[in-house]
């Protein structure tokens, strides 16, 4: 599940953003966010130039229809990036651009939203354009994302509102180690008509014990 914000509420002029943010990794998440490398996929901070290409990959029916209305415009999308930069100034979000080998322009995008003051609870939300389903780009991506809101942020419970028809979204939570906690009758609402959501939640002890390396056995 992805949520954006209302392109109405993103009334603020489109500065340019220094190249330097592209390569540089960052301690302090708040300043910038880290560039996180992995095999076939980089996730790293939004650019406005990004913009034309996240119109183009999640405005589709079939990535928008079960999110959050995405902006219909570059504008909108340029907006919206410089707002992810205030949000994660400020300390209560993060939203990761995700970058294919082989392009320079993201693809899609993994947000991250506290969801209390400390930042201890929250919920991740993520889009990809079809083109790269069935990839394993994204399980690949969320996986570096995962890593980063447990060993970075504060965050010790990520969760996750995906709606029930959602079939691609659900399957990825599951093979991440995520468990599922109920469903939410009625909790997401899309052209007037209301859908059921399941709640899926990881807990950093969880997903650290996932992903511990096996200690070799000493004779």
């Amino acid at each position: 599940m992805l949520n954006l914000p209302s392109t109405q509420s993103l009334d603020v002029a489109v500065p340019a953003i220094s190249a330097d943010l592209r390569e540089v990794v960052h301690s302090d998440w708040r300043g910038a966010l880290p560039l996180l490398k992995t095999e076939g996929v980089t996730l790293r901070e939004l650019r406005v130039s990004d913009a034309p290409a996240l119109l183009a990959m999640l405005t589709t029916e079939e990535v928008a229809r079960f999110i959050s209305p995405p902006p219909t415009t570059v504008e909108g999308f340029e907006k919206f990036i410089v707002w992810t930069h205030e949000q994660r100034t400020e300390g209560r979000y993060v939203c990761f651009g995700i970058v294919p080998a082989g392009r320079t322009d993201a693809v899609g995008i993994i947000q991250v939203r506290a969801l209390d003051k400390e930042f201890g609870t929250a919920e991740w939300g993520f889009a990809i354009g079809s083109r790269f389903w069935g990839t394993g780009l994204f399980q690949t991506a969320a996986r570096q994302v995962l890593d980063f809101a447990f060993k970075t942020l504060p965050v010790h419970r990520l969760e996750a509102r995906v709606v029930v028809e959602n079939g691609r979204g659900n399957g990825v939570l599951n093979k991440l180690g995520a468990s599922c906690e109920g469903v939410l009758r009625q909790s997401f609402r899309k052209d007037g008509t209301g859908m059921d959501q399941m709640l899926w939640s990881i807990v950093r002890r969880d997903w650290m014990f996932l992903n511990a390396k096996p200690v070799g056995l000493i004779h």
